[in-house]
């Protein structure tokens, strides 16, 4: 059982702290969204003070950001599963990014990372195409031993273009049902091509 903090409840193992103050954030801003949580609702919710969520994380920023990442990550368990099974990197492209954009935009917190009205929070694009990576790199390798995509694309540049690829998905998906096969054929022209090796062309839908 983890040492707590005499008085606040808070364990005095520095990661489990962080956990409970992540975990309590999360609960505020399900309630009250991302706009209208402070770090003093958040320090209330875990029962401590302000300064000290600030001694855990430098400042708001810090702290949504750690925050995405544990959503994301999260997300993304259940992602990987989703895209293994389909049997074709075609097929795990078009409707892993679909799933992503789809799940991420409809949880108030992961929406922060692929919504063009909040992604400038809590490290921006660059967050965003660092956890893309994080994502994607294993079916784009495992992709790539197969011989489906090229093999000349830098990853830092395939993630920063997926993660833009994403905040435009997040527009049509807001305003149009996910089931819309627009979504797809737009995918499988312009996306999915960039990706196949020379002469190769994107299957037929």
């Amino acid at each position: 059982m983890a040492r707590r903090r005499g008085g606040t409840g808070l364990s005095l193992v520095a990661d489990e702290a962080r956990q409970q103050i992540l975990g309590a954030a999360e609960q505020v801003i399900l309630r009250y969204g991302v706009d209208k949580t402070t770090m003093d609702d958040i320090g209330r919710a875990v029962g401590v003070s302000r300064p000290t969520v600030y001694r855990y994380f430098g400042d708001r920023d810090a702290l949504l950001g750690a925050l995405i990442e544990r959503r994301a990550r999260m997300l993304f368990e259940r992602a990987r599963i989703f895209i293994a099974s389909h049997d074709t990197f075609a097929e795990q492209l078009v409707e892993g990014l679909i799933y992503l954009v789809d799940h991420g935009r409809r949880d108030p917190i992961v929406r922060i990372l692929v919504s063009p009205e909040h992604v400038e929070l809590a490290g921006g694009v660059g967050l965003a195409a660092a956890l893309t990576g994080e994502m994607w790199a294993p079916i784009l390798q495992a992709a790539a031993e197969r011989g489906e995509i090229r093999d000349d694309l830098a990853m830092t540049d395939i993630t920063e273009w997926l993660a833009l690829v994403q905040l435009i998905l997040v527009g049509r998906l807001d305003f149009s049902r996910v089931d819309d096969p627009g979504h797809r054929t737009l995918l499988r022209s312009f996306v999915l091509p960039a990706f196949l090796p020379a002469g190769v062309s994107a299957p037929a839908v």
